[in-house]
């Protein structure tokens, strides 16, 4: 799923991006050398130091209308290294929704690197992202964080809608119905058909698993196998479930810092701390950015505090500084922690461009229409508050069909390998457990509890993939030892050695406004 406050609750409209490719070879692959089979012509991707191949499909932009308006969707091939492939190749999809699987090659070559010596491997820029006419807001490189509120972030979405529906091949606000993920699949397969690839392996995390499943649910004899990281079922609901996962994994830090004697002691009124932080909102603070060091007066909402905790969530390393962070704003009214902790996400997450008009096209068809309303008589806890943002912005955003049969999982002829972080706030183990009971016999579950989101490049993962895409046979595939991931150690929560400099460091020491 780079954050901002709003965009906290989403698949994680920034963080729930998904991490996926060595040297190339001259050929696409020994199953592509038909004559009606495209082979793309070399190319240069950014952060690869060897020629790779880059294409391009033209596809309808409605399915329905076959001669009407057209779109190019892009794809990449990382050669393997071997002179004969192995014929089936590995698609990685990427997250979001939103994320470039192309922009992920540098990270998809060093993750995938030994499964690319046999292997081709191919990105494709699903439609709305990247390459393949995207739907992309022009988003300020800074802004204040009173512009993280809810009013401001619902206007510029919808401004946002506005422009992208002038631009070709857009001709109106309705054409965003076409970029969902169904549609999307259909790209993806006949990407697939046009490389001459017979079957395929697929690897997704986050909202590429989504992906993964549709593409099982439209063409199951079109999949080899696949891993699933991350697991965010085609029934989700989104932002429903994302507040419950995410109230579920900020308890678990609460009760990790109750049993932990180092964090116990420094924070024994955590859990009031926070009770009582939430009940005096919204007011105004004062804080200074993190970005440009500017002191600044904002309006605090229960949305914009809830989105601030939610984010450093992702990554348990940075979720172990927020009790401090939490202890700060509620002794001494400084709130530079929180802020700093999402600047310094962000910045971990790199540059990496979210095509926000696409991601709202997929939430806005395919969950906030699941999303239940609120009992009567109830309101709104801290964890539903991204409820809020997207009830909005979807209101207001073309939604397009989602076909019959979508949110249903049928047992898989083929094996899977499901992956899921004990830590993880946005796609914990409950929802990969209940998509491998779906899956059927031939899907194995594996749970680090001390992970939190995205794991393909954790401890020994990357091994254990590649052993089970390498497999010849299902039982075989099923039967790959996973257990070194067990031995993944627990991250030594709330000890972490931090910079000088760092927001926590800066937390020890008074600023002029404290003094």
């Amino acid at each position: 799923m780079r954050p901002t406050a709003a965009a906290g609750s989403a698949f994680g409209w920034r963080r729930w991006l998904v991490v996926g490719l060595a040297w190339a070879a001259p050929a696409v692959s020994a199953a592509a050398a038909t004559a009606a089979v495209t082979t793309p012509p070399p190319c240069r991707l950014p952060g690869l130091p060897n020629e790779v191949r880059c294409g391009q499909l033209t596809r309808p932009l409605n399915p329905a209308q076959p001669q009407g308006p057209q779109i190019e969707v892009h794809y990449a091939v990382l050669p393997a290294l071997t002179r004969q492939p192995r014929p089936d190749p590995l698609f990685v999809l990427a997250g979001g929704p939103g994320q470039s699987a192309i922009d992920l090659a540098p990270q998809v070559a060093g993750l995938f690197r030994r499964l690319n010596q046999q292997r081709d491997i191919v990105l494709v820029d699903q439609r709305g992202t990247g390459r393949s006419a995207p739907l992309v807001c022009e988003e300020p490189r800074h802004e204040p964080l009173a512009a993280q509120a809810l009013g401001p972030q619902v206007e510029r979405l919808m401004r946002c809608r506005d422009v992208l529906a002038r631009q070709a091949p857009l001709r109106e606000v309705q054409d965003l119905r076409w970029f969902t993920t169904s549609v999307a699949v259909q790209d993806l397969d006949a990407v697939r058909h046009a490389l001459g690839f017979a079957r395929v392996n697929l690897i997704g995390g986050s909202y590429g698993t989504r992906v993964a499943l549709e593409w099982l649910r439209q063409h199951p004899t079109h999949v080899r196998r696949g891993v699933l990281d991350g697991v965010a079922p085609p029934d989700m609901a989104l932002p429903h479930s994302s507040g419950q996962d995410a109230e579920a994994a900020f308890e678990a830090l609460l009760k990790a810092c109750d049993t932990e004697p180092g964090c116990s002691a420094r924070h024994p009124k955590l859990r009031r701390q926070w009770r009582d932080l939430m009940a005096g909102l919204p007011r105004a603070i004062s804080v200074t950015h993190p970005v440009d060091g500017r002191r600044e007066t904002v309006t605090l909402t229960p949305d914009l505090l809830a989105a601030w905790v939610r984010g450093p969530l992702y990554r348990p390393s940075l979720a172990s500084a927020l009790p401090a962070a939490l202890a700060a704003a509620a002794e001494d009214d400084r709130w530079e922690g929180l802020v700093g902790l999402n600047a310094v996400l962000s910045a971990r997450q790199g540059p990496a461009q979210v095509a926000l008009g696409m991601h709202f096209s997929v939430v806005c068809a395919e969950d906030q229409p699941a999303v239940p309303a609120p009992a009567a008589g109830t309101s709104l806890r801290w964890n539903d508050s991204g409820r809020q943002l997207y009830a909005q912005v979807c209101a207001q955003w073309p939604r397009g069909e989602v076909p019959a049969g979508f949110t249903t999982v049928a047992t898989s002829p083929v094996p899977w390998l499901l992956l899921s972080g004990g830590l993880d706030p946005i796609t914990p183990p409950r929802h990969g457990q209940r998509m491998a009971e779906a899956l059927g016999p031939l899907a194995r579950h594996v749970v680090l509890p001390h992970a939190g989101h995205g794991l393909m490049g954790v401890g020994c993962l990357g091994e254990v993939i590649t052993r089970f895409f390498d497999s010849v046979d299902d039982a075989g595939a099923l039967a790959v030892d996973a257990g070194c991931a067990q031995d993944v150690p627990r991250p030594p929560m709330f000890e972490l050695p931090r910079p000088p400099g760092s927001p926590l460091q800066r937390l020890s020491q008074p600023t002029a406004a404290t003094r």
